[in-house]
């Protein structure tokens, strides 16, 4: 049997990755073939990707393929490697992956996702095993001496996190796992949800045994159906397995449960999304109580992000000193960044901290789409600042993103070239959090209806003066006023805007501006 590589990703399927395997299957010898269901290695610009493995175990790729091509490549005899046009040689050895410093996503677009055999083949179980042998508190120092981050946004230090819910008193305690992936470009999590499922069921199994907790729960998006259909299908393996029991943990068991939402951006904060979990509306609580103290229907809760999760089993595996060792300054390890919008190379790019801005946008991402130049990027989500090409030697870290008023976010960075509008893209984040408010607190609820409608009045060429310092004062209130995120990173994006593209906000329209 020859194997065949396809990617089952949803980013592969939007481009028809479907329609190849059944062209596949109508190949003259087609019983010949195993046709293996991947997740994405992340270079959507060349999806769908077949892989094709040789009798010496190495693969070689082809891409973009439609099933227009298929016939073509078997007449090049693709199936033992021959030459084609679309053929890109060895996939690790491609420039977009070359590069990268893959640890999280090593497996992603390797294995079968579903196949326990599989993931323990490439290296999976070994942080589960560490951890046990270590027991649940020198597992935790692990993860707090590795300087992880929480990848979800916050960036707060994951392992004082799990100390905290460790050293809690109660007769029950939770494990939650944040996949309620709302930011316009990112993907990481599903990627990851769709690629290399047991990673984050070998994370959340560390998680439960580190501080004690009995049950676990995986929030993700309704938008997310094939992410869902194949964490559900890996979890009932690892049911199946016996991962999920807790030796000597000092708890009866664990029990982990995916749930979905309901598409609420808000849900994506820790507060709204228990709150979403205990079958209310997801609205944001008052802090403190931190949800580490009194979090899921009262108990300790431990609430991480997908990647924060999955980078567990990896910080156990090989050591919190070798994780420790990628980075710069306070921000360690390795960071999934996301690369879409305008961009000429999009897909998602794992680097440690440190490399620049201008290094992701231009170095990976290749510039624009359209071939035009760039004009401004955000980074860190629809609530992130927007920035120009002037500060494209920015590191790329938590540190310095906070020291110029930017966000890392969970790692989307969206391009934008010189046609952009960026009073229209500042009205866009107030319109955008109008309609994803939870409503609880005025700030948030009021201010961004008022922010979209003052911006509407500069663009329709009122006096802009008067109506930016209005802004202003709007944002001063958003920031220090507004009881979660959503309210407080508004600014974020429309004081960046006016900032560095002042010419925007003129009140004359963009169009009659550009060459």
């Amino acid at each position: 049997m020859t194997r065949v590589y396809v990617p089952g990703d949803a980013a592969a399927r939007a481009m028809g990755a479907d329609r190849v395997v059944r062209a596949l299957r109508a190949l003259p010898g087609a019983e010949s073939l195993e046709i293996v269901r991947t997740g994405s290695r992340g270079m959507h610009f060349l999806e769908p990707l077949v892989e094709v493995e040789l009798s010496d175990g190495t693969r070689r790729a082809y891409g973009p393929v439609t099933p227009d091509d298929v016939p073509s490549l078997h007449a090049a005899g693709f199936l033992t490697g021959g030459e084609h046009p679309l053929g890109i040689g060895r996939p690790e050895a491609h420039p977009f992956l070359a590069r990268q410093t893959r640890v999280t996503f090593s497996r992603c677009g390797v294995v079968d996702p579903t196949s326990l055999s599989d993931y323990a083949a490439k290296g999976g179980l070994v942080g589960l095993e560490r951890a046990r042998l270590l027991g649940p508190d020198a597992t935790i120092e692990a993860v707090v001496a590795s300087n992880l981050r929480g990848r979800g946004g916050a960036g707060f230090p994951t392992g004082i996190k799990w100390r905290t819910v460790r050293s809690a008193r109660a007769d029950r305690k939770a494990i939650v796992c944040n996949a309620d992936e709302g930011d316009s470009g990112t993907f990481a999590d599903r990627m990851l949800m769709e690629g290399d499922p047991f990673l984050l069921i070998e994370g959340m199994a560390i998680a439960a045994f580190a501080v004690g907790a009995q049950e676990g729960w995986v929030y993700l998006r309704s938008e997310y159906p094939h992410a869902a259909r194949t964490f559900e299908a890996a979890l009932n393996v690892a049911r199946a397995a016996g991962i999920l029991v807790q030796p000597n943990s000092g708890a009866p068991g664990f029990d982990l449960q995916l749930r979905i939402g309901a598409g609420s951006y808000v849900c994506g904060e820790e507060t709204a999304l228990l709150e979403s979990l205990e079958g209310r509306r997801g609205q944001v609580r008052a802090k403190p109580p931190l949800p580490a103290h009194q979090g899921l229907f009262g108990r300790p809760t431990v609430v991480n992000n997908v990647l924060s999760l999955a980078a567990v089993p990896d910080i156990l595996a090989d050591g919190p000193d070798a994780w420790a060792a990628h980075g710069t300054g306070r921000s360690r390890g390795t960071m999934p960044v996301q690369l879409a919008g305008n961009v000429k190379y999009g897909g998602l790019v794992e680097v440690p901290f440190g490399c620049t801005l201008g290094d992701l946008v231009y170095g990976y991402g290749g510039g624009t789409a359209t071939g035009r130049p760039v004009r401004a990027v955000q980074c860190g989500g629809p609530l992130g600042a927007w920035l120009p090409t002037s500060l494209f030697d920015t590191v790329y870290d938590f540190e310095t993103f906070t020291a110029i008023g930017a966000l890392v976010g969970h790692g989307g960075i969206v391009v934008a070239d010189d046609t952009v509008d960026m009073a229209h893209m500042a009205r866009f984040a107030f319109e955008f959090a109008a309609e994803e408010s939870c409503g609880k607190c005025t700030p948030c609820r009021i201010g961004s209806v008022r922010g979209a409608e003052v911006i509407g009045r500069i663009q329709a060429g009122e006096t802009p003066e008067r109506h930016l310092a209005l802004i202003s004062d709007l944002c001063h209130t958003l920031k220090l006023g507004s009881l979660c995120a959503l309210g407080g990173f508004l600014p974020y994006p429309v004081e960046s805007a006016i900032r560095y593209f002042p010419e925007d906000f003129t009140g004359v329209p963009r169009a009659a501006t550009r060459s």
